[in-house]
């Protein structure tokens, strides 16, 4: 299958550069399209926190979500591919699989980040919540490992 279109997940990280990484070779394989989503992480309390607020911390946060979402797509379109960029304002499980069907993506693709049982079962899973909410295929990119040093 042709992926004509890609939703990238792209928050900065290790995680976020691997699938930049990744999701960009891809792109320039297929020819495809990207979009490159952010997500600003709300909760109720940082909403209220934020109204009751001067200094503005989710303010803050968006401005630093949005230089980091122009710096992805700055390195897409170095590297000849057409991108757009995203930012969304929620779970980030919900964003994704909302601006996927909305911009009828063929692909979405996303780092992993390693977690522990206990915060798997917690929070949930991302990759699996994605599945079931998706209606695209998903790729997930795995960041290689540091290599280890090796002694004299």
């Amino acid at each position: 299958m042709v992926f004509r279109t890609m939703l990238l997940c792209y928050d900065g990280t290790r995680e976020g550069h691997t699938a930049l990484q990744q999701g960009a070779e891809l792109a320039s394989a297929c020819g495809a399209f990207v979009h490159l989503l952010a997500v600003v992480r709300t909760s109720a309390t940082s909403i209220v926190g934020e109204s009751l607020s001067t200094d503005a911390p989710f303010a803050e946060q968006t401005r630093h979500i949005e230089e980091i979402l122009h710096e992805g797509v700055t390195q897409l379109n170095e590297r000849g591919i057409k991108a757009r960029g995203h930012v969304a304002v929620g779970e980030p499980i919900d964003e994704i699989a909302r601006a996927a069907k909305t911009l009828q993506v063929d692909l979405i693709v996303l780092g992993h980040r390693t977690q522990s049982a206990f915060a798997r079962w917690w929070r949930g899973s991302v990759g699996v919540t994605l599945l079931d909410l998706s209606e695209c295929s998903i790729l997930v990119c795995i960041a290689n490992p540091p290599a280890p040093e090796t002694g004299p």
